[in-house]
């Protein structure tokens, strides 16, 4: 974890980009791979976390956008995420994070977030940015905390019918749902 430091190019995904973005994602949450880095959910769910369709509708969303960062020396797809601005509002939601297990620790989490608040911050003129984190992930809302997101104090449904070529691993799993105030952040 933590290696040398990458420097990153971001871009939105394309439905080209599936096949490269899929193992990237399940390598981040998912089986044996994901435990290489810290954010891994792979005791908690054994599923593939997202499908090519899912994945795809998340891509063609058209208030959305999946961002891809790439390490600017070889290429590869070294981290992604989704942003999603809800209409009518003044907040956009963060989620489908993922960063190379290999490469966590380094400081591509943080430029990826950043990254992604400022582009929903240019694009659609929101003030805020929510999202959802298991609520046994105490070490990763810390991360956010760190980084100016806090606790709402509002709980959402885990979508155990939602899976995908999988199940979860435990049934009491929930979000908890953090929110950064992104113009005192600016």
């Amino acid at each position: 974890m933590g290696s040398q430091p990458v420097s990153l190019a971001f871009r939105e995904a394309t439905p080209e980009d599936i096949p490269l973005l899929l193992p990237l994602i399940k390598r981040a949450y998912r089986g044996s791979a994901s435990r290489a880095g810290w954010t891994t959910e792979a005791d908690l769910v054994a599923d593939d976390r997202i499908d090519a369709a899912g994945l795809l509708t998340k891509i063609s969303q058209p208030t959305g956008a999946v961002l891809v960062a790439t390490d600017t020396s070889s290429g590869s797809f070294v981290s992604c995420c989704e942003v999603l601005h809800h209409p009518g509002s003044n907040a956009a939601y963060f989620g489908l994070f993922a960063v190379d297990p290999l490469l966590q620790g380094g400081g591509i989490g943080k430029t990826v977030l950043a990254f992604a608040e400022g582009y929903a911050r240019e694009k659609w003129g929101v003030e805020r940015m929510e999202m959802t984190v298991i609520w046994t992930r105490e070490e990763l809302i810390a991360w956010y905390g760190r980084r100016g997101y806090v606790k709402t104090g509002e709980r959402r449904e885990f979508p155990y019918a939602e899976l995908v070529n999988g199940k979860a691993l435990r049934d009491d799993l929930w979000f908890e749902v953090l929110e950064k105030d992104l113009v005192a952040a600016a």
